[in-house]
């Protein structure tokens, strides 16, 4: 499951799951285009609010931790590299 899931992640996602990740990819890629419209999508599919919240502090997280390590010119450790 590990490798469909990073080959084709909305193959093997439920629709709710299927659209958090997409969530947490526009908050990487575009967060100045997150609007409130895209909470209220998730809602409707049934996101609970904790659910979004959670998605969005992880992802939010994980941009932020990988743009210092970036700045500070910190590398992978050996186990993370494939």
């Amino acid at each position: 499951m590990r490798d469909a899931l990073i080959a084709d992640p909305e193959s093997v996602l439920d629709e709710k799951h299927g659209a958090l990740l997409a969530y947490a990819r526009q908050l990487t890629r575009d967060p100045a285009n997150c609007r409130e419209t895209d909470v209220a999508a998730l809602r409707a599919i049934g996101a609970s609010d904790a659910e979004i919240h959670a998605t969005v502090q992880v992802a939010s997280y994980f941009n932020y931790i990988n743009r210092v390590a970036d700045a500070l010119g910190v590398d992978l450790e050996e186990e993370m590299v494939d």
